[in-house]
C-alpha cells in the first residue's frame, strides 16, 4: 500500500514539471491550445498507468526550439523592408511633406519631381531651399526651374555661394523674381562672367552700386551680354544721345538691342527730330522722350514719334546697315593688312631659319 501512494505521488509532482516545460517551448498561443490538449490525454494515461516515455513526442518544431533561428529570420524580414526602394520611397515622402510645407501645391510637385528625371528627391528639396531662402515665392520657383531644368544640377554648395552674392549685391527680398524669370541661368553662369559685367557697369560706366542693383533688377539680361558690347551700349546713350545715368536706369535703356535703338535714334536724328544736348544739356529742338523711342512698337513709333512711313524706314535701315558695313570695311584692311604682311615676315624668317 505504501508503494502505491509513494508511485501516485510521484506522479502527480511530475505535473508541474511537465507544464512549466510546455510553456516555455510553445510561444504561440494556437500551440499551446492544441498542445496542451494532447499532453492531457497523454497525462490522463500515465495516471492510469501508462509511461511518460511518449511525452517527447511532443517536442516544438525546430524553428521555435532554437531561439537563434528566429532571431535570422527576424533580421532577413527586417532587411527585406529596408530595399532601397522603400528607403527611395520615405526619402520621396519626406520631400513631399517638406515641398508642401513650404506652399507647393500638389500639381506644382508632380511636375518639380519629373522635370528632371534622376535627380535625387534630396538635391531637389535643397536647391528649392535655397530658392526660398532668397525670398522668393513657390509660384516663381516653380516657373523658374520649369523653364531651367539644369538647375537642379547645380551643385548644393554652388547654390550657396551664389545665393550669397546676389545678396551683396542686392539680389533678394523679392527682387531676384524677376532676374529668375528672365535669367534663372544666373545661377549657373560662371562667376568671373558675372563679375565682368558688374565690373563694367562699376568702373566703365561709373553707376552707383544701388543703380547696378537695379539695372540687375529691371534688366537681368545685362548678365549675358559682352561686356565690350555693354560698355558701348552705354556709351551710346551717354555721349550721342546725352541720356544721363538716371535715365538709363529708369527708362531700361539697357535691355534695348543696340540696332534698334540707332536705326529709331538716327532715323529721328535725320528727319530733324532729335538732336544731342550740348554740355549744358539743352538743344534747339525738343526731344521726344526715350519711352517714346524704344518702349512702342515700329508702327506706334512711326506714327507719333517720328511722324513717317513704315516704307520710308525700310528704306533707311537698309541704307544705315550699308552705311555700317563700309565704315567696318574701311577700318578693317589697314589692320587686316598689317596683321598680314606680319605674318607673311614670319614666315620668310622662318624658312631662311630652316635653310641655315
Amino acid at each position: 500500500m505504501a508503494a502505491v501512494v509513494r508511485q501516485v505521488f510521484d506522479r502527480h509532482c511530475l505535473i508541474p514539471l511537465i507544464w512549466a516545460r510546455v510553456a516555455r517551448q510553445t510561444p504561440h498561443v494556437g500551440e499551446q491550445k492544441t498542445t496542451t490538449a494532447a499532453l492531457l490525454r497523454k497525462l490522463t494515461t500515465a495516471s492510469s498507468g501508462g509511461g511518460l516515455e511518449d511525452l517527447s513526442c511532443f517536442e516544438p518544431e525546430k524553428y521555435v526550439q532554437e531561439p537563434e533561428y528566429r532571431t535570422n529570420l527576424t533580421h532577413c524580414l527586417l532587411e527585406k523592408q529596408r530595399t532601397p526602394v522603400d528607403q527611395g520611397s520615405l526619402e520621396r515622402e519626406k520631400v513631399i511633406s517638406s515641398l508642401l510645407d513650404m506652399g507647393f501645391s500638389d500639381v506644382h510637385i508632380n511636375e518639380l519631381l519629373s522635370i528632371q528625371p534622376g535627380t535625387h528627391p534630396q538635391q531637389l528639396l535643397d536647391i528649392i531651399s535655397e530658392l526660398i531662402l532668397l525670398g522668393l515665392n513657390p509660384e516663381p520657383v516653380y516657373v523658374a526651374l520649369k523653364k531651367s531644368p539644369q538647375l537642379l544640377k547645380v551643385p548644393v554648395m554652388h547654390m550657396k555661394k551664389r545665393s550669397s552674392y546676389l545678396r551683396k549685391l542686392g539680389l533678394e527680398e523679392g527682387k531676384l523674381k524677376r532676374v529668375l524669370h528672365c535669367c534663372p541661368e544666373i545661377f549657373i553662369m560662371r562667376q568671373r562672367d558675372i563679375d565682368s559685367v558688374v565690373r563694367v557697369l562699376k568702373e566703365k560706366c561709373l553707376f552707383t552700386v544701388q543703380q547696378v542693383t537695379e539695372i540687375l533688377h529691371r534688366c537681368p539680361y545685362v548678365l549675358q551680354e559682352d561686356p565690350g558690347a555693354l560698355e558701348y551700349k552705354f556709351q551710346y546713350a551717354y555721349f550721342r544721345m546725352g541720356v544721363k545715368h538716371l535715365d538709363v536706369v529708369r527708362t531700361d535703356f539697357l535691355q534695348y538691342p543696340i540696332t534698334k535703338t540707332k536705326q529709331r535714334h538716327v532715323f529721328l536724328e535725320r528727319l530733324g527730330r532729335y538732336q544731342t544736348p550740348d554740355k549744358k544739356g539743352q538743344t534747339q529742338v525738343p526731344n521726344p522722350l526715350l519711352k517714346d523711342i524704344l518702349r512702342v512698337s515700329e508702327a506706334e513709333f512711326l506714327a507719333r514719334t517720328a511722324c513717317s512711313s513704315a516704307e520710308e524706314f525700310e528704306v533707311f535701315k537698309k541704307l544705315l546697315a550699308r552705311e555700317e558695313e563700309e565704315e567696318s570695311e574701311s577700318r578693317m584692311p589697314d589692320g587686316e593688312s598689317a596683321s598680314v604682311d606680319k605674318e607673311e615676315e614670319e614666315d620668310e624668317e622662318e624658312e631662311e631659319e630652316d635653310e641655315l
